[in-house]
């Protein structure tokens, strides 16, 4: 869910991009980026585009034809890495692992150690089986090989922590309608000196002209090089999201996050729904849930039930657990407690209708207690009426 008060500032009146007005505002989501982001780096602006074009942003300006590219893969989005990287002329080393489980560090020096590396790809947080993968290890060992991390972490920016600086990422890419709570439509990036050497110093030109992250970072720049137009409600949009990511403070964001996706694990729990994945908390997200669909249910004709008659939406599954298992998100906005509760009661009803024994109101019930359990203090987000205005009125 979009938050009511980025919405209200992408309806303000527009300016022209190169507007002195706007120019402040550009710099604003720039600082305000290497806070979400927790990096001192000169370079953090958003790509005009999905998170995906953060991706192939990152990927098309930072690899050449024949380049070594070494990608985990452990769920959908590591596919997604791997095809982009060949499609950008990569010969790619994929280091796979089973899908609900982490990518071993091991596994991926042990493909470092196979050849010269111009860089390895990850995600930080892979949402078709909610595995939150730590980086730092990871950086380390690419670093130690001369190779540079690019990290996707579209689902955990603003969720949970993504410490640039401190991890040692050389790039990190992310989407703004995931925990961020921004309609969809620009990526914000992330990139150190390093990688910015590599691509200056590169012997091609980049394939793509409007992925190009070295014209991108000139019209992000003082230079304001002309490259594209803008989506001018859409950065009004970002600035707001990332506003409300510094108002309620890292530390609170990331802990009203566990609490909701805790809240839920409990009432699923309750109704007798099982967790998909093997690893402990510490290595699963916070804020989406991946479940196994019961023995018996009809996993689509639930999904239909519960937005048919309650306005409720929960995610399908890819690939080879297409069918298997249901993802649950509990992201930005909606990482709130009436929006949890209303999702256990309306899946129990669901549930019931297909025949799966739950006791009533089990769920709703377990939840409650998870946040009683978890003291007076229950950081809801709040509809801010009076955010701050953005433009010209």
């Amino acid at each position: 869910m979009a938050d009511p008060r980025v919405l209200r500032a992408m309806s303000t009146p527009l300016l022209g991009q190169f507007d002195p007005e706007f120019t402040e505002i550009m710099n604003e989501v720039m600082d305000l980026s290497r806070f979400a982001f927790q990096t001192r780096n000169s370079r953090a602006f958003p790509v005009p585009g999905t998170g995906r074009a953060g991706l192939e942003a990152a990927l098309t300006s930072l690899v050449e034809p024949g380049d070594r590219v070494v990608v985990a893969e452990c769920g959908r989005f590591g596919l997604l890495l791997i095809e982009i990287a060949e499609r950008c002329g990569a010969e790619v080393t994929a280091v796979r692992g089973e899908w609900g489980r982490l990518i071993d560090p091991a596994a991926i020096e042990a493909a470092l150690k196979g050849g010269t590396t111009k860089l390895v790809a990850v995600v930080h947080g892979e949402t078709s089986t909610g595995i939150l993968q730590p980086l730092a290890d990871i950086a380390r060992l690419a670093h130690d090989h001369g190779a540079l991390l690019v990290a996707d972490c579209v689902v955990t920016l603003g969720g949970c922590e993504v410490a640039v600086d401190r991890w040692a990422v050389d790039v990190a890419t992310a989407g703004t309608q995931k925990c961020l709570s921004c309609p969809s439509g620009l990526a914000p990036v992330t990139y150190n000196a390093q990688a910015e050497a590599a691509i200056r110093g590169r012997r091609t030109k980049v394939r793509s002209n409007y992925l190009d992250l070295g014209q991108l970072a000139d019209y992000w720049s003082p230079a304001r090089f002309n490259h594209h137009t803008a989506p001018t409600a859409m950065v009004y949009g970002l600035r707001e999201a990332l506003r409300a990511v510094q108002e309620e403070g890292l530390e609170a964001r990331f802990a009203r996050h566990r609490l909701h996706g805790d809240a839920l694990r409990a009432g699923l729990d309750a109704l007798g729904v099982a967790l998909f994945g093997k690893e402990p908390r510490e290595h699963r997200l916070p804020f989406l849930t991946p479940v196994v669909v019961p023995d018996g249910v009809d996993e689509l004709r639930v999904r239909r039930r519960l937005v048919e008659d309650f306005g409720v939406e929960i995610g399908a599954a890819f690939g080879p657990l297409q069918g298997k298992i249901w993802r649950i998100g509990t992201m930005g906005y909606s990482a709130q407690r009436q929006f949890v509760l209303v999702c256990l009661a309306a899946l129990e009803h669901a549930l019931r209708g297909e025949g799966h024994r739950t006791s009533a109101g089990a769920g709703v019930d377990a939840a409650l207690a998870h946040y009683a359990s978890a003291g007076p203090a229950n950081p809801d987000v709040r509809d801010n009426l009076g955010a701050p205005g953005i433009g010209r009125v």
